[in-house]
């Protein structure tokens, strides 16, 4: 007999919600358990809906076999054990399943290649799982959500370990879902992040042993074990790691500034980011110390005026913070938004603060201002502080557009899916020091 490990107060909750969500979501690292939760919550759905018709899938018919029908015991063929039988619907793969509401028929699927998505059409389906969803062809996931729209209780299940976050599965599919649910349109999206220390089924010692053999700096760690949605692959802070580069107000307090900077890139519908950067004497380090750091969108803009005193704010509180800020800062604000930059000088000039607005650098270009970074952070001689998020997602997740290079261009994936606005700003306040840093 299967014994089965307790479930976490995470875990049953997820499951809960299932019975009434049309989208059930259940992503993070691996051997999180994700799959099994999901299979126990389709299952209960499987047992009571109205529809005859269903679909199981996966990367191909091998996976979906594997991880949902098999699940190494723990698969629909096991949970309904006895009143269950593999065979073929229409000459597709199929588990037949009598249920207390009828038999249901589970058609089996590949779905990661682009043809895949012909072969579930002419169907209408009561409920979809698709077990590592982002692992399947685009089309295929979008013909699922069609094929499900006649449904009599439209119920979609997925699993998936986590993409770098410019995958197309976040930025068509979770992205909009996340952005609904935030304003309350969206009561039926049930999500949830695992991760291995969800899962109760590995005892503390034997975690212990393993996660010893990590290093929990390393995108590997980040991804598989903490399940974070990072760029492992065309990345362009390639020396990035989390414990030579974050610092805390604690690693400042004997650092001496020679000299501050102010970088300011304004978003049109992006964001609109103030970076406060410190030089330490002889230019040695390069400390980006706080921020100012806005979201805005076509229907919530700040007028430049807005961002002007909001910006100003911040410039206040760092000259009480830093007391050699005011002899010299200097602030360098996008050179293509004159307008913003007059707004930023009244502002400064009505509050008694005497610092000059100079246009953002960029004769040299993007390439050279990412060039310098890189060598700042592969020299040890750049650093975050912890609490500045945005930046830090921006560093690690920044990649290189796959698009662009085949074409023998090199330019920064800017699709909106990391604030690659943070990096702009902070490069508007080291790039003009370049000299001085003798790189």
């Amino acid at each position: 007999m299967i014994e089965y490990a307790p479930l976490t107060g995470k875990q049953a909750d997820y499951i809960r919600r299932c019975t009434d969500s049309w989208l059930n979501v259940a992503e993070g690292g691996k051997r999180a358990g994700k799959n099994i939760i999901n299979l126990i919550a389709y299952a209960m759905i499987l047992e009571v809906h109205p529809d005859k018709l269903h679909l199981v899938a996966g990367v191909s018919l091998a996976a979906a076999k594997m991880n949902v029908i098999d699940s190494n015991g723990y698969g629909l063929q096991w949970l309904f054990a006895g009143r269950c039988r593999e065979g073929e619907y229409k000459n597709r793969d199929a588990l037949f399943i009598q249920t207390k509401t009828g038999e249901k028929i589970v058609i089996i699927a590949g779905g990661g290649k682009a043809n895949d998505a012909a072969r579930i059409k002419g169907n209408s389906y009561g409920t979809v799982y698709i077990t590592e969803v982002n692992e399947c062809h685009q089309s295929f996931v979008q013909e699922v959500f069609d094929r499900t729209l006649a449904s009599s209780k439209r119920q979609l299940f997925f699993d998936l370990n986590p993409k770098p976050p410019a995958h197309w599965f976040y930025r068509d599919v979770l992205d909009y879902q996340d952005l609904l649910k935030e304003r309350g349109e969206n009561p039926g999206y049930n999500y949830e992040h695992f991760t291995l220390f969800d899962n109760m089924s590995i005892p503390d010692d034997r975690l212990k042993t393993v996660l010893a053999t990590y290093d929990k700096t390393s995108l590997w760690y980040m991804a598989d074990i903490k399940g974070k949605r990072t760029a492992a692959t065309g990345r362009i802070y390639t020396g990035y790691t989390v414990k030579d580069v974050l610092i805390s107000r604690k690693d400042i307090e004997d650092e001496k500034f020679i000299e501050f900077s102010v970088g300011i890139d304004v978003g049109g519908t992006d964001a609109t980011v103030a970076t406060l950067t410190g030089f330490t004497v002889r230019y040695g380090k390069v400390m980006l110390l706080d921020g100012y750091y806005h979201k805005q969108g076509k229907e919530t803009g700040y007028t430049h005026d807005r961002y002007a005193k909001e910006i100003v704010d911040k410039i206040e509180e760092w000259s009480k913070t830093y007391r050699s800020f005011l002899l010299s800062a200097r602030i360098f604000a996008e050179s293509a938004d004159k307008l913003f930059r007059q707004a930023l000088a009244n502002e400064l000039k009505r509050r008694g603060f005497n610092i000059t607005v100079t246009p953002s650098y960029k004769k040299e270009g993007i390439i050279d201002r990412i060039r310098l970074t890189n060598i700042l952070i592969n020299q040890g001689r750049y650093k975050v502080m912890g609490h500045l998020k945005p930046w830090i997602e921006a560093l690690e997740n920044a990649t290189w557009d796959e698009e662009e290079r085949q074409k023998g261009e090199w330019a920064r994936t800017d699709d909106g899916s990391y604030p690659v606005d943070c990096l702009d700003s902070s490069e508007y306040a080291v790039q003009p020091f370049k000299p001085r840093l003798e790189v």
